[in-house]
């Protein structure tokens, strides 16, 4: 009955709070109010695919709205906001929620957080501030999970935009708002070697963010490979005309990726590549 009741509070909460606030940065991170429609912070949770057990951190987190959209879902969540009267008001909905061992506002430089721990961020801050944290945002974990409101991350190309309605939105004069997700790449730029079924193997790679192309070498023939994309830390590559093109389905870890290696409809044989 009290586990009850405490998702009937929050729910209530979620419902209460007029809009999303999403913090739209500036260079010195004085940071005004912009308000984010409900069905907009649904949108960005639903692409993250935010999931009971996720660690999230929102940038910019306002009033606490995807926060605790993120608690509902079963995710901990923490908020870093630079108003500390809104920290205060998001710590206040909290403790009256009871849920404070779960969500977690902090005032903190952006460009000072530490994002390692985390499965997903979301953010709603201006292209400067976006294009300043994508270096920081790629050397994490590869498929850490990324949902960006309306701005992008610089020239890392998104894994998936999407277009939601915004009839409530506070600015904008179309009144939709782009929500785009990336998926944080493996690094797996280089030469790699190995050998799959007792025959030596050369992948080159080379990669632009989560595009990769280069040649596989494998029984003593070359392959082209036209570019292809990661899925975080799986790398998926067909080459090689038909009827047998050769199939190769790898996971990189660090310095070693390992997978399988199909030719044409043969059985897959075990691959494994070191950097």
């Amino acid at each position: 009955m009290r586990a009850t009741r405490r998702r009937l509070l929050l729910c209530a909460a979620v419902a209460w709070l007029p809009a999303a606030s999403a913090q739209t940065a500036v260079e010195d991170l004085d940071t005004p109010f912009v308000v984010t429609p409900g069905n907009v912070v649904t949108s960005m949770l639903d692409l993250a695919g935010v999931r009971a057990g996720d660690r999230l951190i929102d940038l910019g987190s306002g009033d606490g709205r995807i926060v605790f959209a993120a608690v509902q879902r079963g995710a901990t969540a923490v908020g870093i906001e630079i108003d500390p009267m809104l920290v205060e008001k998001s710590r206040n909905t909290a403790r009256r929620l009871k849920v404070e061992d779960r969500a977690t506002f902090v005032t903190q430089d952006l460009f000072q957080t530490d994002f390692r721990s985390y499965d997903v961020i979301t953010l709603y801050l201006l292209p400067d501030v976006n294009r300043r944290l994508a270096p920081k945002f790629l050397a994490l974990a590869p498929g850490t999970r990324i949902v960006s409101h309306d701005y992008g991350l610089g020239d890392w190309p998104p894994d998936r935009t999407i277009v939601v309605d915004a009839p409530d939105k506070t600015v904008n004069v179309e009144k939709v708002s782009r929500v785009m997700f990336w998926r944080v790449p493996a690094r797996v730029d280089g030469s790699w070697n190995g050998e799959a079924a007792g025959k030596a193997v050369v992948l080159d790679l080379r990669q632009r963010y989560q595009y990769v192309s280069g040649t596989l070498r494998w029984a003593g023939r070359d392959h082209a490979i036209a570019e292809q994309k990661l899925d975080g830390d799986r790398l998926q590559l067909r080459v090689g005309p038909d009827p047998a093109p050769l199939t190769v389905d790898l996971r990189a870890d660090g310095e070693v990726m390992r997978g399988e290696l199909v030719e044409g409809d043969l059985a897959p044989v075990a691959m494994a590549l070191r950097r």
